[in-house]
């Protein structure tokens, strides 16, 4: 470990300690609330191209476990913490974070006042930062930061290459993964179902050919407009299959039916996230991670209706197609790190499914859903 520097585009300087690999990254820069759950944080695919600032001020102290991944590689570009536990204790570890961010070429650094960088990236918005060495050139770093295009392939670097299987008795899904935990497939087997999953460019007619029952688009890193194939075939589909959409899989649905999406200022990234069900007038604490959100004002001329709001600041959390049996949540019902108290939305795109497949087999379909 060595002294190191995050510098932030607006010629923030912050000096710390670095831990995990000794490379310099840049990337955009955004804190996380939760308490708990950075082994899901790091490997969950839509922290793709971002440093992640830990708000909780001691990380790495029960180490890294076999059974809390969410993807088989972590894609986070960095992270940032207060205090780095260098001897984690915990019956489950099997490796510290220092050795794991090593082994995937991950740099970190410890030693920062997180709390005040999260006020910071709350005060002046989303800003891109860099995990230098010390000696580097603070103004060179600053220009490149300036200079360097926000990136738009992430989904294409987290998807999956090829479709693949997993067995099931159950209802048939296709999953198109944008960037997908495997928190989403836990809940899906756990359900039964056969699960193929796709790569985020499949089209309509590949899909069509697998004949599925139902089809989930997944959560994942970027902007959601860079997805104009996806896009396409969810408007495609709508009308003859159910669809079910999970955080950028949600803004996907919104794009497909003509509204609208908006970079937040800071975005949300944490497992404490209060989110009403308009429908159950009920309020769950929910794992949210996304910087886009669907503009509630572009709803207007659309057949899509809110069916969840964020209560800490009013922004759209789900949305349900009129005629169309098409759903979706900004949430991550599957937790992980987090609440699993909304996991009831899987059953209700499984019910929506067996809805769905009886109004067809009695040649009947419904005026709205």
């Amino acid at each position: 470990m060595n002294n190191r520097r995050l510098v932030l585009e607006d010629g923030t300087v912050f000096e710390g300690i670095g831990f995990g690999h000794q490379n310099e990254m840049s990337g955009e820069l955004i804190f996380n609330t939760a308490m708990t759950g950075y082994q899901e944080i790091l490997s969950d695919p839509s922290y793709s191209g971002q440093l992640v600032v830990m708000t909780n001020p001691e990380i790495g102290n029960y180490g890294i476990n076999r059974d809390d991944f969410e993807a088989v590689s972590p894609s986070v570009n960095g992270l940032i913490v207060r205090d780095f536990c260098e001897q984690p204790d915990n019956f489950r570890s099997v490796e510290d974070l220092d050795t794991f961010l090593k082994a995937h070429n991950i740099p970190g650094i410890s030693n920062i006042d997180t709390r005040m960088l999260a006020k910071h990236i709350r005060r002046v918005g989303t800003l891109r930062g860099s995990i230098d060495d010390i000696n580097t050139s603070i103004s060179e770093t600053i220009q490149r930061l300036k200079n360097t295009p926000e990136k738009q392939h992430h989904v294409e670097l987290v998807s999956t290459k090829q479709a693949y299987v997993i067995p099931g008795r159950g209802l048939r899904l296709v999953v198109i993964d944008l960037g997908m935990k495997h928190g989403i497939l836990r809940e899906l087997t756990e359900r039964y179902c056969q699960v193929t999953v796709v790569p985020y460019n499949y089209s309509a007619e590949q899909i069509s050919r697998l004949q599925p029952s139902g089809i989930l688009i997944t959560n994942g890193p970027g902007n959601p407009k860079s997805l104009s194939k996806t896009i396409e075939t969810v408007r495609n589909l709508a009308e003859s299959i159910p669809l079910f959409g999970i955080g950028l899989g949600h803004q996907v649905i919104a794009l497909a039916f003509g509204a609208d999406t908006e970079k937040m200022s800071f975005g949300h990234h944490g497992s404490n996230y209060p989110v009403k069900d308009l429908v159950k007038k009920k309020a769950f604490i929910t794992t949210q991670n996304h910087i886009y959100s669907v503009d509630e004002e572009s709803l207007r001329n659309t057949k899509l209706t809110v069916t969840h709001k964020a209560l800490n600041d009013n922004t759209v959390e789900g949305l349900k197609h009129q005629l169309f049996p098409v759903f979706s949540v900004q949430f991550q019902p599957e937790g992980g790190p987090g609440s699993e108290d909304t996991k009831y939305v899987f059953d209700q795109f499984l019910t929506l499914i067996k809805k769905f497949q009886e109004m067809t087999k009695e040649n009947v379909y419904a005026e709205k859903f």
